[in-house]
């Protein structure tokens, strides 16, 4: 268990806009930051955050909550997991008291395959650093990489003894399971037989962007012909090769600060770049590159530069890879290396001044460098220019933007001395051909047709109470201690025997105010969720006088937190007129407090009203007329509190 001290300190050091700017690209947008939802596919940004009230909400997915929630919703932390890594990051020395077996045991699936990579990644490490096999073998064959120990030390390099069962062994005996290391792929069981994976191999740990070791590459140092060269962990519930990128979590700054990604091939590739100083480069680790791994660049730029080995078959599948970033709405340029030469062994021979100078003279944008690659093929036969001229107009019609479209094709019309009107009409054509295409596959995908009466399609239904009843809690969360003057409307009869509301002033504080009007009206909120939630704020408010909302959403359940941030982050999605539309009056910036609240209140006893003028009338209806007098008379008694409320409103009846 984590100490409360250590939990608090966390919470007053972490800052939301910090944290989550190593996860997604964020922009200012007023006093918030806005960047794309890391939790869903958007090309427009719905994700925001508020530094002022240390609060997230994602839009698109409706997930919210402070720091913490989103560690853990991102990284699939556990709580205490979510402090340790906020401690660490702003220098916490974190106090707690161990676990108990019995804890331990408690620990799920997910996380138990996460503790079983975790300390497959020490063992390696060790076997490397600290017996002499791993010196002899794995750390011998890192330096002859060039790599110094720092840089080995940094990516967690290590090293699996050449042994049948050497890690599985010792992993049973500190107490992990058969069943998660064989769930992660460590260990491989085949009958009463168990044996290690990567058996004699020098490991490369592949982290998320947050630094939690997902799976392992291992590199084979003999020259068996049957056994593969690099052998990677198998898909599991926690690494899913297509969704991760080598290197992210050491180049995730520096990616959003050079707001550019370099794209390599291989571990080394990206080991090597960094040692000599280019730090924002990743790797698809030796995959086919997927839009799942171009995603995750693009929370943090919307720049890619794919560097690309010199050998032809390389080259042909980076170029592939090229289509898939611009269909994903990215910028795109590319980078060769002279001949012989990849990113790892050009990196290792030059100086980070050399490195840079020759990325910045031969970086291309990806018509250029495709032309000039795919006309040394052609040569001067009219039919392969022909098909070469096709090919980079198909890659220009993955591109989404239109404007970013017509420049390319200008280009293309420039380098390729052709007609922009000929390159026009055949993107046009590609395009057609692609929206017929997808036509076809989703009637495919579609039910077979049912003959269904023609209905006229309504507009959604506000739901007023609902509505309001958020409103509610909004105003306790942003103004609950504060202390106002309010004018209390009380009924009365006046002389002509009619009912009339009088107004008395009184001094309460806003949160009493609600209180103590929803009591008196016996009132009770609707909506399961703002229940929870407005039974622990009014507790709150009634014991803490120096109530903070960013202090009070760290200390409650994620589910109310959820509840709350989903309320406060609303209104920076949505207009106030909104509210007129649905004819909910809201705070103006001319308004008091007291307005604000008393306003709502009467909006929510006359929806009230009009809710027991509806359910009398349907009981008026369903009685016989000498039945129904009475109920006749409190519809008219409650219609002409509601008049009255309306005219306090301003509204009309």
């Amino acid at each position: 268990m984590i100490h409360k001290v250590t939990i608090d300190a966390v919470f007053d050091a972490a800052r939301l806009e910090e944290v989550i700017g190593d996860f997604v690209q964020l922009k200012k947008s007023g006093s918030n930051f806005k960047g794309l939802s890391p939790f869903s596919d958007e090309k427009t940004p719905s994700f925001m955050v508020s530094p002022v009230k240390q609060i997230w909400k994602d839009f698109s997915s409706g997930k919210g909550g402070n720091v913490v929630a989103f560690l853990m919703e991102h990284e699939h932390f556990t709580y205490p997991e979510a402090i340790k890594y906020l401690a660490k990051k702003y220098n916490i020395e974190v106090e707690e008291t161990e676990q108990t077996d019995e804890q331990k045991l408690q620990a799920d699936e997910r996380e138990s395959m996460y503790l079983v990579s975790e300390f497959a990644n020490t063992f390696f490490q060790n076997a490397l650093h600290k017996t002499e096999r791993g010196k002899a073998i794995g750390l011998t064959y890192f330096k002859e990489r060039g790599f110094t120990e720092e840089t080995i030390k940094k990516f967690g390099l290590g090293y699996s003894p050449d042994s049948w069962d050497a890690f599985t062994n010792e992993a049973i005996k500190k107490g992990y399971q058969l069943e998660y290391l064989e769930k992660t792929g460590f260990t491989i069981v085949k009958e009463e037989k168990q044996f290690d994976r990567f058996k004699g191999r020098v490991m490369f740990p592949i982290q998320s962007m947050s630094g939690r070791v997902l799976g392992f590459g291992g590199r084979i140092l003999t020259n068996e012909k049957k056994a593969a060269k690099y052998l990677n962990s198998p898909e599991s519930d926690i690494y899913h090769k297509s969704k991760v990128l080598y290197g992210i979590y050491h180049a995730k700054q520096s990616i959003a600060k050079e707001d550019n990604c370099y794209l390599v091939e291989g571990y080394t590739d990206v080991i090597q770049c960094n040692q000599t100083g280019i730090k924002n480069v990743v790797s698809s680790s030796g995959t086919a590159l997927t839009s799942d791994q171009i995603r995750l660049v693009s929370r943090l730029t919307k720049n890619i530069t794919v560097l690309f080995d010199s050998d032809a078959a390389g080259m042909r599948a980076s170029i592939r890879g090229i289509d898939l970033i611009l269909e994903q709405g990215m910028n795109v340029k590319v980078c060769s290396f002279p001949e012989g030469e990849d990113p790892d062994s050009f990196a290792k021979k030059n100086t980070l001044e050399e490195l840079t100078l020759y990325l910045e003279e031969n970086v291309q944008d990806f018509i250029s460098f495709k032309a000039s690659l795919l006309q040394k093929e052609s040569k001067n036969d009219p039919i392969k220019k022909a098909e070469l001229i096709r090919d980079m107009v198909t890659s220009i019609s993955k591109i989404p933007d239109v404007i970013k479209r017509e420049i390319y094709v200008r280009e293309c019309s420039r380098i390729m001395d052709i007609s922009e009107d000929v390159l026009f009409d055949t993107l046009a054509q590609i395009r057609n051909d692609d929206i017929k295409d997808q036509r076809k596959q989703q009637k495919k995908e579609q039910k077979p047709l049912e003959v269904v009466r023609n209905e006229v399609a309504q507009s959604p239904k506000v739901d007023e109470q609902y509505e309001l009843e958020r409103k509610v809690i909004e105003i306790l969360l942003l103004y609950g201690q504060c202390e106002e003057e309010f004018e209390d409307l009380i009924l009365k009869e006046n002389d002509e025997g009619e009912l009339v509301l009088e107004p008395e002033v009184h001094t309460a504080k806003v949160f009493e105010k609600i209180y103590l009007d929803l009591q008196d009206d016996e009132i009770e909120f609707a909506n399961d969720s703002f229940k929870g939630v407005y039974a622990v704020l009014i507790a709150q408010l009634h014991q803490d006088e120096a109530f903070k909302i960013e202090s009070f959403i760290n200390h409650i359940s994620p589910e109310i937190a959820s509840e709350i941030t989903a309320i406060m982050m609303n209104e920076e999605r949505y207009s106030l007129h909104r509210w007129h539309d649905m004819e909910i009056h809201v705070k103006k910036k001319d308004y008091t407090i007291s307005q604000y609240v008393s306003d709502i209140i009467l909006n929510l006893r006359r929806f009230l009203i009009s809710q027991k003028v509806e359910e009398l009338s349907q009981e008026v209806k369903a009685q016989n007329m000498d039945d129904n007098q009475e109920s006749i008379q409190d519809i008219m008694d409650y219609l002409s509190l509601k008049k009255i409320l309306s005219e306090k409103l301003n509204r009309v009846v």
